[in-house]
């Protein structure tokens, strides 16, 4: 199966511009139902621990595979052994709340938060590998370049894609999905560097590995990168797109900050950290994951490496584009228990979804009208 990552060049094609976002006027946080409706174990039968990535399958992804719209998928980082980076597996969380393996990977992967899924049939996941669960120096002994995986709908692996420049520790990931066409966001923890890649999108097939040209650009740099003794690597994380006004939010780790990068959808150069929208040492310490919540906020989750606070364990913080402070709340007494998170309209009713990697629980939300 190829590892090169191909860079055939291709005509961008119109961009949708996002569906409108609802509840305008709600904030996500002080929405939510007070204890979660289920936190749903998300230890497979290999034993992997500390979830990182989730993703909700969306509207429209073909049936007749192992998922189906509204499942939820989480990516496991630690193998059973609790080394980092050494996770193989995507666990999948039915409707009703039943969890099953979904993906399973060769050993000593990484999967990372960097997971996506494709209206036309295939799951993304980014790996870091770290055979020996460890970081060290300015060269990031002991951790390995890693890539994006291409998984169908029935769970096997069709690609792996791989650059040196492009996918140099793909750590996170946002998507912007036109069906046969998608531009990935990842942000590269290694290189500290944001990469889009503008993809086409074969239909998915149990049998044939598709062809998927890809023109990457780094659209993002700058961002403070290095080992970290507890949370193995620190640089850019989390990842949210704002289709409407086609800017990018990067909630950059290491400079305990968030980050926008305008024109992200078109752009062809890098811009650099892009603009400081909030700084927050109060609030923020070490962020990672990051979402726009259907009001037009961001949430993001407290990894706790940066500015650590034990009195302020593992929190989602939730704040305005511009920058204004709006909720918090803690989803784990222990600290560096809050990492992926995602949210998404299922049945008429926003249902969010967070990972305690504390206790290696998927806990979901419902958003109280």
């Amino acid at each position: 199966m190829s590892r090169e990552l191909l860079f055939s060049m291709l005509s961008l094609l119109p961009l949708a511009a996002g569906p409108a976002l609802s509840g305008e006027e709600l904030p996500l946080i002080p929405a939510l139902s007070p204890s979660p409706i289920a936190s749903i174990l998300t230890v497979p039968v290999n034993g992997d621990v500390n979830p990182y990535g989730v993703a909700f399958v969306p509207d429209g992804f073909p049936y007749g595979g192992i998922l189906g719209p509204g499942d939820i998928l989480v990516s496991n980082f630690n193998a059973s052994s609790n080394l980092q980076g050494t996770g193989t597996t995507i666990v999948s969380i039915s409707a009703t709340f039943n969890a099953s393996l979904f993906f399973q990977g060769p050993t000593g992967l990484g999967l990372t938060t960097a997971l996506a899924v494709l209206k036309n049939g295939y799951v993304l996941v980014g790996n870091l590998p770290s055979p020996m669960g460890a970081c060290s120096g300015a060269s990031f002994t002991g951790v390995g370049q890693g890539s994006l995986l291409v998984i169908n709908r029935f769970g096997q692996q069709v690609a792996d894609l791989t650059s040196s420049v492009f996918l140099n520790g793909p750590w996170d990931m946002t998507v912007l999905d036109n069906g046969n066409f998608a531009q990935v966001f990842i942000s590269d923890v290694l290189s500290g560097t944001v990469t889009r890649l503008d993809m086409a999108v074969p239909a998915t097939d149990a049998d044939n590995a598709p062809r998927i040209p890809v023109f990457a650009t780094t659209i993002g740099s700058g961002y403070l990168h290095r080992c970290d003794p507890n949370a193995l690597v620190v640089g850019p994380t989390g990842l949210a797109l704002d289709p409407l006004r086609g800017t990018l939010y990067v909630a950059a780790t290491g400079d305990n900050a968030i980050y926008a990068i305008d024109n992200a959808e078109r752009t062809f150069r890098s811009q650099g950290p892009g603009r400081l929208i909030y700084e927050d040492n109060a609030h923020l310490r070490g962020p990672v994951g990051l979402m726009l919540a259907p009001n037009g906020d961001l949430v993001t989750t407290n990894g706790d490496a940066v500015n650590g606070d034990p009195n302020d364990p593992s929190e989602l913080v939730e704040f305005t584009t511009s920058g204004k402070f709006v909720a918090q709340r803690s989803v784990d007494p222990a600290q560096g228990a809050a990492f992926g998170l995602a949210v998404a309209e299922v049945g008429h009713t926003f249902i969010f979804a967070t990972v305690d990697d504390a206790t290696n629980l998927l806990d979901i939300w419902k958003v109280n009208p």
